[in-house]
Formats: structure tokens, C-alpha cells, sequence
């Protein structure tokens, strides 16, 4: 039997919401993705529209507020550099990096960052440029060690302390942690502050702080990740987060 339908709401300019019918509709099979449509009245008693979904996500971001947002993730290959240019100050107030299980492909190297003020397109490394501390301690111990930049003599800022590619057991192998930029945007001394664990050759693990600052006063929008020589092993991810400001 045909479902009987309100025909009276049916006129030239629009159909009455009493004719709408979704539950005879075919369910997409899937999940929503940015590029789906959906239908919207532009205004009270304006003009049907077509939107993506993309702008729902975006309309959502503003009623919402706050908290993290996913902005972008590398899966680290056998690269020097990686380079993070998704700042936006219209959006964001800080940026949270995480590190998953992230190894040099040479013995003793720390993870370092550079900054840059242009996009990317160069990034400071200049002498000086950036004051750093980090310290570690082994588990269930005091034992603390340090390295600084007293001198002001580095071309970048070193987040981690040294770590391997397990040639011996008492090597730190690989580094997972996280990395907070803090108001990037403003033009002041960018800070960000380090920490996180190594794994020693798979026996134990070593906790490590630390932090940098940006010798200069200016704004920053892009961050470049490398090591203090040679590059990234293969294996882990580095992903990028934004603290939502409103």
C-alpha cells in the first residue's frame, strides 16, 4: 500500500515538512565524511541551501569552545627534518605535540626544534637563537642530570636528552612524551616545555622535563623537528593539537 501523502503542503516554491519522507530513505553505509551534504534553511524562512558537513564541523568548533582539536599527524619515515605549519591564532591559543615512540637513525642524538615566523618558509638558526634545560631522572631514584645552553651558542633548541639505536642495553632508544608551545602567536619569547619517558634497551625507562624559550620576541607559526645530527629513524608518529581559545 502506498503511503498516503499530505499533497496540500506541496505549492510551486517548496514542499511543507509534512511530505518529507526520510524513513523509506537508503542509509549511507558509512561514516560522514567532510565532503557529504546535507540540507539547510538559510535563515528563518529563507532559501534551502546545500552544506557539507565540513561546515557543520566548523559551526559545532564555535558553540563548543575550548579543549583540543586534532590538527594534523606525521607517521615518521627515514626524513631529517618534519615540519608543523598548522598554527592558526584565530583558532588556537597553544599547540600540544605528541611523540609516540620516536628513535634517531644514528647513536646519541636528541630530538631538536627550530622556529620559524614566516610559515616555514625558513626557520631560525641563527647562534643564540634558543635557551633550553632538560633534565632526567631514573626510575625510582634522585639521580638527575642537566644540560643547558649557558652560552647561548645553540642553532637550535634540543626537547629531549640522547637517545639511541640500541646498540648496547643501556641505551635510551626511543622517546614518547609530549610538547607544549605556549601563545605562539603573541610577539613575545615563545616558550614550550617537554616530557615523557625513553626506554633503556627494553630493560627499564628513564622520565625526563624539560623546556626551551626563543631568545627573540616575535611570533612563531611553524615548527621544524630533527635531531642534533643526521635524522629520524622509521616507526612512530608525531601528531599536532591546538588549544581551541574560545
Amino acid at each position: 500500500m502506498t503511503k498516503a501523502r499530505d499533497t496540500a503542503n506541496l505549492t510551486g516554491s517548496g514542499v511543507g515538512l509534512s511530505l518529507l519522507d526520510i524513513d523509506a530513505g537508503t542509509d549511507i553505509g558509512a561514516a560522514l565524511v567532510d565532503a557529504d551534504l546535507m540540507i539547510v534553511d538559510d535563515g528563518a524562512g529563507g532559501t534551502n541551501r546545500k552544506a557539507t558537513m565540513s561546515r557543520l564541523a566548523t559551526y559545532m568548533g564555535t558553540k563548543i569552545g575550548g579543549g583540543l582539536e586534532f590538527i594534523s599527524s606525521t607517521d615518521v619515515s627515514a626524513v631529517t627534518n618534519i615540519a608543523f605549519t598548522g598554527f592558526d591564532s584565530s583558532k588556537y591559543d597553544s599547540y600540544l605535540f605528541t611523540f609516540a615512540h620516536i628513535t634517531p637513525d644514528t647513536d646519541v642524538q636528541q630530538i631538536v626544534l627550530r622556529t620559524s615566523t614566516d610559515g616555514g618558509s625558513s626557520y631560525d638558526s641563527t647562534s643564540g637563537d634558543y635557551l633550553y634545560f632538560n633534565g632526567r631522572g631514573y626510575e625510582g631514584s634522585n639521580n638527575y642530570s642537566r644540560q643547558d645552553d649557558s652560552d647561548g651558542d645553540t642553532t637550535y633548541a634540543p626537547i629531549t636528552n640522547s637517545i639511541g639505536i640500541a646498540s648496547s642495553p643501556e641505551d635510551l632508544v626511543a622517546f614518547s612524551g609530549t610538547l607544549e608551545i605556549l601563545h605562539p602567536h603573541l610577539a613575545e619569547y615563545t616558550a614550550g616545555f617537554t616530557k615523557g619517558f625513553f626506554l633503556n634497551g627494553g630493560s627499564s625507562s628513564t622520565y625526563m622535563s624539560g623546556g626551551f624559550v626563543r631568545a627573540a620576541q616575535s611570533d612563531v607559526n611553524a615548527i621544524q623537528f630533527g635531531m642534533t645530527s643526521g635524522g629520524f629513524a622509521a616507526g612512530g608518529t608525531i601528531t599536532m593539537y591546538g588549544m581551541v581559545n574560545s
